[in-house]
């Protein structure tokens, strides 16, 4: 018998076929050849005037007060912190499409030009100015902030992220904001509150600035219920300690001329801040004691430096004679750190380089989830299909499937079936690694 590879294409659908020929007879067996993509790296929210109706209405004078200075502070951020002209030339021609980051009808029509099955959704930030109140977005610093605003800020992203996703729990998979820092119990409420309302992942502070950091025990409560309840805990880069780079009145004042290479010394740092929530957690023996709990970092935009790091954290496990007189520190712990961190962790790889991909059995094939960061202009769309085969041409299928989608799917456990039957309609097809 002789099996053959073919590739069926009728009209803009491609498909696998297989050829089978032997004892007098031949046929050709048809599969769909469509990749499911999964996108560990969205973001929505609100313009942030409209969140009003999902915010307590005991905080509306404040809100009503806080929305202008917010958008004040946003506009000389996006002036310093991003290149206004870059950014305002490139949203020039999407301007409708951009509205997929609050508008469901072009969202949709986003995730099936990516050919995307599914995504895992974050707040937002300054780029499109929809980001939560009172200091509740993508950044969810505790610095400057009066905690019960945080809290209403965030919860009212949270009932509306759960309004978006209700669409599709099974394609929109929603990350909750929870200012964790300021009380422990009312974090655990919350993400109660999550998983009863179709939130299943949540985002918690990158920085910690003044609070008990995270290998405190008093944060068990929220990592049990997280645990027992399968709620994916997750960092988002951009949190970093910006007045050091930037100047203690940034955005409001622009030091630049007395502060040269501020964003240098930024974009060489923040990774190191997204990392750092895992090295307490892992050294704290959070998931020696809870081994199933779950935890992602997502947009490091440096994916090789992950083995350096890892190595640094197992040199100072394994090599016991350069610190043996510091004591005994790795007995709580029955597994190197690199081990804790294969098992409990996963890599949102957003708009990861090829160069990066080759370091993929250096860090672990399965632990890289592709996202497209979208609608950030830094992200994969609206070009999406061209990142597709620019960086996964001549690409080992198997592995490329992984990264894009598969390793998604088990991490979040999510409906692989019906994820097929999607991509079956908008999925990129796997010649895309040829």
């Amino acid at each position: 018998m002789l099996l053959l590879r073919l590739e069926i294409k009728l009209d803009s659908t491609s498909f696998l076929g297989f050829l089978i020929v032997g004892a007098g007879k031949s046929e050709i067996l048809v599969m769909n050849d469509r990749v499911v993509v999964v996108s560990t790296d969205c973001h929505a929210g609100l313009p942030i005037a409209e969140y009003r109706p999902y915010v307590d209405k005991k905080y509306h004078d404040m809100l009503d007060v806080a929305v202008p200075l917010q958008v004040e502070m946003m506009d000389k951020a996006e002036s310093s912190f991003l290149i206004k002209e870059v950014n305002d030339a490139w949203r020039a021609p999407i301007k409708k499409q951009l509205k997929g980051a609050w508008n469901y009808d072009e969202r949709i029509k986003m995730l099936a030009e990516d050919g995307i099955a599914a995504e895992i959704i974050f707040p937002d930030g300054i780029t499109e100015q929809n980001t939560p109140p009172f200091g509740a977005g993508l950044g969810l610093s505790p610095r400057e902030m009066v905690p019960e605003l945080q809290w209403a800020g965030a919860m009212a992203h949270n009932r509306w992220l759960s309004e978006l996703c209700s669409n599709d729990l099974t394609r929109h998979i929603g990350v909750a904001s929870i200012p964790l820092l300021w009380d422990i119990q009312e974090a655990v409420t919350a993400v109660q509150w999550c998983v009863k309302n179709g939130l299943r992942a949540v985002m918690i502070p990158t920085m910690w600035c003044d609070h008990d950091p995270y290998h405190h025990v008093k944060y068990d409560p929220f990592w049990e219920v997280c645990e027992s309840l399968g709620v994916i805990i997750h960092f988002h880069s951009g949190p970093a300690p910006h007045p050091e780079f930037f100047g203690r009145d940034w955005p409001l004042e622009d030091a630049s001329d007395v502060l040269p290479g501020a964003m240098g010394i930024y974009v060489s740092e923040v990774m190191w801040w997204l990392y750092r929530p895992l090295t307490f957690m892992i050294w704290g023996g959070v998931f020696e004691r809870f081994p199933r709990l779950k935890a992602m970092i997502v947009e490091g935009g440096t994916m090789f430096m992950l083995p350096p790091w890892l190595r640094l954290l197992d040199h100072n496990y394994t090599d016991v004679q350069f610190s043996a007189k510091l004591g005994d520190f790795r007995s709580h712990l029955s597994m190197k750190p690199s081990e804790y961190f294969r098992r409990n962790c996963g890599i949102g790889a957003s708009c990861v380089p090829r160069s990066d991909l080759e370091l993929r059995q250096l860090i672990g094939t399965e632990l890289i989830m592709w996202g497209s960061d979208f609608p950030h202009p830094e992200g994969t769309w609206p070009n999406t299909d061209k990142y597709y085969r620019d960086t996964f041409s001549n690409f080992p299928e198997d592995d490329g499937r992984k990264i894009l989608g598969g390793n998604a799917i088990d991490f979040y456990q999510l409906d692989e079936n019906r994820l097929r039957s999607i991509a079956d309609d908008i999925g990129p097809t796997a010649n895309l690694f040829s």
